[in-house]
């Protein structure tokens, strides 16, 4: 069966994003993402809400377009190069109410989060489902049992306030700590799967 990972940066007061819904709080941070680089062919498939597919689309297809990096002056490192390839390729589902169409490569529309659906997708031939961002859909997720492992990094910010990475969920949710990691930019990788 294809297990649904939910990746996300969190400040250390556990938002997601800031109430504006920008990310500039987040620290960077080069042996994170090579890492993350390297695992992401272990998937094909990235569920979105509407705002991190907007995010999202309108960032990565303009790094392979050959633009350069927005934090560091030049050309994108390599392994920003191979995440862009690999989400740009990615099977793309994303959940809104209020887009009509979605034009990024391998990109499909869905108006609505139905649990049975997502069911059917786990159970469907295929690698793993990668989650990013997208609170509602993170939260929507967990609800109903369907994320399989939250692979959190916590950044040394607090943001005193700002959007929720889970809200709304109407039982407690026990988790098992997978990995703690600790990097030099202040940046902490917690792994929890569901106990």
């Amino acid at each position: 069966m294809r297990r649904i990972v939910a990746f996300d940066r969190v400040s250390a007061d556990g938002y997601f994003a800031s109430a504006d819904g920008g990310l500039g709080w987040v620290v960077p941070d080069d042996e994170i993402d090579g890492g993350a680089a390297e695992k992401l062919g272990e998937n094909d498939t990235i569920l979105f809400g509407r705002r991190t597919y907007e995010m999202f689309e309108s960032f990565w297809p303009n790094v392979t377009a050959g633009s350069s990096d927005p934090h560091t002056p030049g050309r994108y490192p390599p392994q920003m190069l191979a995440m862009a390839d690999w989400i740009n390729q990615a099977r793309k589902i994303v959940f809104s109410r209020t887009r009509r169409e979605v034009a990024w490569t391998n990109s499909r529309l869905r108006p609505e989060l139905d649990p049975r659906e997502i069911e059917a997708l786990k159970e469907a031939p295929g690698k793993g489902i990668m989650l990013f961002g997208s609170g509602s859909v993170a939260s929507q997720l967990t609800e109903h049992g369907l994320v399989d492992e939250y692979q959190l990094i916590v950044g040394p910010v607090l943001l005193g306030s700002g959007r929720p990475l889970i809200s709304g969920v109407p039982k407690t949710v026990r988790l098992e700590l997978l990995e703690c990691r600790q990097y030099p930019s202040g940046n902490v990788l917690l792994r929890y799967g569901r106990a």
